[in-house]
């Protein structure tokens, strides 16, 4: 017996009357990462949150690139597709459009998402595809030994930039909002609490959720996030996004200068009533995309949460409301007169 989860997100996805626990989404595959990688976090907390879902596990999907992320299906007991380098949104694209049945997740890096995929990215953003993308960002290529990323710092010494990497790098959680996604979030590897509670709030939606995950690459970018992972420091360089929230740290507020920019300014030298309020839900990206910018200098003051998460029509929906209208006006398609319709022509 089943029944229909009644979420946004999950609405139309069977949901099991079996409890399951982290064994049931546990592969019986080697997990296969260097000793101390970040992966092997974010897969602990992948496994201990999918339960939650009640979903069957024959109607879970996880579509991958090409790098060390990419090996994450072959470690869930879930339906997976390895797929090609770049090309993972476009697979579950079309695996999401199809079967609205199920619940459809990319994982990728930063390189493979945000290089040869990225216009593979931004289109699935754009349209708001039912989808949950994971963008591990390591800021480096590990799975070929060290070359510099499209998120690595300008001046990032590496084995394909010897003198240091010429190149300002993307950010991801901005590149989405320009793209108008419609829930755009970051977190961290080892915080398991605050990863699974975005991931939470990502299922729920209904349309492309973005999660950006800050992930240690221990072997060729060791540390390049030990700022938000230090005791003594990230209480004061985490902006806390939370709606219809102060957006704080503990010594750090974001006000709104005169010139309409976000500031970054000494906590204790603004009144409480300055401090800006986070609104997640606003239709017009131009806030989010200013606390984007926020990281910059690196960890100086860094947002950690959800960006962005307002409604809109999931591309999935529309195009099926479009076959609907389309059937009744016009009746049922017939692929062999497409094929051989007018707008065909011979060669010799």
């Amino acid at each position: 017996m089943t029944e229909l989860i009644n979420g946004k997100g999950l609405s139309l996805i069977p949901k099991t009357d079996v409890k399951q626990t982290l064994k049931d989404f546990k592969s019986d595959q080697e997990v296969r990462w260097c000793p101390g990688c970040g992966d092997y976090a974010i897969l602990a907390a992948v496994q201990s949150f999918l339960p939650e879902l009640g979903l069957r596990r024959e109607n879970i999907v996880f579509v991958s690139g090409i790098g060390c992320s990419s090996r994450f299906p072959y470690y869930l007991n879930t339906y997976g597709f390895h797929s090609i380098h770049g090309r993972a949104p476009a697979i579950a694209t079309g695996l999401a459009t199809s079967r609205p049945d199920l619940s459809v997740w990319v994982i990728t890096g930063d390189g493979d998402a945000l290089s040869i995929g990225g216009n593979h990215l931004i289109h699935a953003l754009r349209r708001n595809v039912n989808l949950n993308i994971l963008l591990f960002n390591n800021r480096i290529y590990g799975l070929t030994k060290g070359q510099y990323s499209p998120t690595s710092e300008v001046g990032k010494i590496t084995k394909s930039t010897p003198m240091g990497s010429l190149d300002k790098p993307f950010n991801p959680i901005s590149l989405a909002i320009g793209a108008e996604a419609t829930f755009v979030a970051r977190t961290l590897d080892s915080d398991r609490k605050h990863l699974q509670s975005v991931l939470r709030q990502a299922t729920e939606h209904r349309g492309t959720s973005l999660v950006e995950i800050y992930q240690n690459c221990n072997i060729f970018n060791d540390n390049a996030f030990e700022p938000l992972k230090d005791p003594e420091l990230r209480d004061d360089i985490t902006l806390k996004l939370g709606h219809d929230q102060p957006i704080q740290s503990a010594s750090k507020a974001v006000i709104r200068a005169a010139n309409g920019s976000l500031n970054v300014v000494d906590r204790a030298s603004v009144a409480e009533s300055d401090v800006l309020i986070h609104d997640a839900h606003n239709p017009d990206p131009s806030v989010a995309f200013a606390l984007s910018r926020l990281d910059e200098p690196a960890f100086d003051h860094v947002p950690i949460g959800i960006f962005r998460q307002i409604d809109r029509p999931a591309y999935d929906v529309l195009m099926a409301d479009q076959l609907k209208e389309a059937e009744v006006k016009q009746g049922p398609g017939d692929l062999g007169e497409l094929l051989l319709g007018g707008d065909t022509w011979r060669i010799g």
